[in-house]
């Protein structure tokens, strides 16, 4: 079952190191030498501006892009092959902010796409796999609805319980990286209480640990304990999400007042 799912990372092994890592577009240095360590069962909030390169350690992490320069790794392993050319990836689970959910699909089908791609189990061994993971994130009686049948919230959480999905004949059976890309955008202010909720939740539950890229700030200070804020190709402020609140770092209070005035400026 997914909720008993357990670590067999040590504890004293970062779950994602970057090392002095780099990545450039042409002659655009999108981050620079930054350094970052996650520890099991952490939750991570990456912050800053549009295009400050969020989405790019997002992909980094998801192993869609590597780095230029310097080092990245996962679970104690160095990262030199895209995921696609990995003969046994890492667990890392994105969650998109669409949902990107397959409307031809139904809810059961899509949440146990993968499961069913593998065909290691059968379709009633998937069947309550996937019921226990939609009633994971409040869901019931939907499996057998379509996406377009579904609210768009409903749509987020059915994203959610697909993220919670793993296989029981894995080898390395270790704890998952969940990624949430801006997870609460485009929700009223109820429907992302209840998203932040899951991400704690999903988290715990798959026994992992989260990277949440947002500009919402109750989705990180709700989803996270550690913020990480991004700005013209550094990681120019770390620290906890009681610190985030209350630091005098010009970088943070620019963006926790959404002012004009600070060092964040557009780029010309």
């Amino acid at each position: 079952m997914a909720s008993t799912r357990r670590s067999l990372v040590p504890e004293s092994q970062p779950v994602v190191e970057m090392r002095d890592l780099t990545m450039r577009w042409g002659s655009r240095c999108v981050l620079d030498a930054v350094n970052l360590q996650m520890q099991p069962g952490e939750r991570l909030a990456v912050v800053g501006p549009s295009g400050a390169g969020k989405s790019t350690v997002l992909r980094l992490l998801a192993g869609l892009q590597l780095p230029t320069a310097g080092e990245l790794s996962l679970f104690g392993e160095t990262q030199t092959y895209l995921r696609l050319d990995q003969d046994n990836p890492p667990d890392v689970r994105l969650v998109f902010q669409n949902p990107a959910l397959l409307a031809s699909l139904t809810v059961e089908e899509n949440v146990g796409f993968l499961l069913r791609e593998k065909a290691r189990m059968s379709s009633a061994q998937i069947r309550e796999r996937v019921q226990e993971c939609l009633e994971a994130v409040g869901l019931f009686d939907v499996a057998h609805l379509y996406p377009g049948e579904l609210s768009g919230g409903m749509q987020k959480r059915v994203s959610f319980a697909r993220a919670l999905i793993d296989d029981p004949q894995r080898s390395d059976q270790s704890m998952p990286l969940l990624l949430y890309d801006e997870p609460t955008a485009g929700l009223d202010p109820v429907a992302s209480t209840r998203i932040e909720d899951l991400i704690v939740k999903t988290t715990t539950v798959a026994g992992g640990c989260s990277v949440v890229v947002s500009h919402v700030r109750s989705t990180i200070e709700r989803s996270a304990e550690r913020v990480v804020m991004v700005y013209d190709g550094h990681f120019q402020w770390q620290g906890s999400v009681e610190e985030f609140r209350t630091t005098d770092n010009p970088y943070v209070e620019q963006f926790r007042a959404g002012s004009l005035r600070g060092p964040m400026q557009p780029a010309h």
